[in-house]
């Protein structure tokens, strides 16, 4: 075996023992949880089972459903708490190859990302979910008996989550950016309208039809590019010396 085999068959079974650990930890969540999996979906559709209609109720249409959705339910659960791990098992693989300087900005970006999506989940479920199910519950017809699939409201509670904890993620999006020499502060101060209406078709093709639930969306997007703009002008400037201690690094 040549010294240069040895090196990337030792990467590749430390990234195996990285994500066996990761899948472990997903395992255990998901194990831990799944005895209280019907509790917890009556507790994530609670924003809509408090706006239903004395003679609405949820309903199954499939015949597993009623177990295959808490299971689904719990499973993405059981991921997205094991977020910090699996985030540390990626650094842990990754940090060695990575310069100093960059190893300085890296770990308050990791936190920061974590907490980012977790608020942009917490904002969903206690401000956009209440919103959007009013909206709904609202605009039928009189006479129509208003019984969701509990799998379609699972579908549609997680792709809210998803599209609002990403959406938090912009500070860091714009820090990395800046960082790294795709764009400049300047250069995204004069976007300013352009990302102000980006903003809001991204509201409106991930949100209900309606101007408050675009506008809940749209607005604190806005907000969160303004915060990562603001981080980025903390990143000292780069000079020729610095980049060619890069290089040589």
């Amino acid at each position: 075996m040549t010294d240069q085999e040895q090196p990337l068959i030792a990467h590749l079974v430390e990234l195996r023992n990285r994500l066996l650990r990761a899948v472990l930890v997903v395992l255990a969540f998901f194990l831990g949880l799944f005895y209280f999996a019907n509790d917890l979906y009556l507790i994530l559709v609670e924003p809509l089972s408090v706006l239903m209609p004395t003679e609405g109720q949820m309903i199954a249409t499939g015949v597993a459903a009623p177990f295959l959705v808490p299971f689904k339910m719990t499973f993405v659960l059981a991921v997205l708490l094991s977020v910090p791990f699996i985030l540390h098992q990626i650094w842990a693989f990754i940090s060695p190859g990575l310069y100093q300087h960059e190893k300085k900005f890296a770990i308050p970006l990791l936190l920061s990302s974590i907490v980012l999506f977790y608020a942009g989940i917490a904002f969903a479920y206690f401000v956009v979910l209440p919103l959007v199910f009013g909206f709904f519950t609202g605009v039928g017809p009189e006479g129509i008996s208003f019984m969701p699939d509990i799998s379609n409201i699972l579908d549609f509670i997680l792709k809210i989550f998803f599209a609002f904890g990403i959406a938090f993620e912009i500070p860091v999006a714009t820090f990395l950016m800046v960082l790294s020499g795709i764009t400049t502060v300047e250069s995204l101060s004069t976007k300013r309208p352009y990302i102000f209406l980006g903003c809001f078709v991204v509201g409106m093709l991930v949100t209900p039809p309606d101007v408050i639930s675009q506008s809940v969306l749209a607005v604190p997007m806005y907000l969160l590019f303004e915060a990562g703009v603001l981080a980025s002008r903390l990143i000292p400037a780069r000079s020729d010396d610095t980049a060619e201690e890069s290089a040589q690094q």
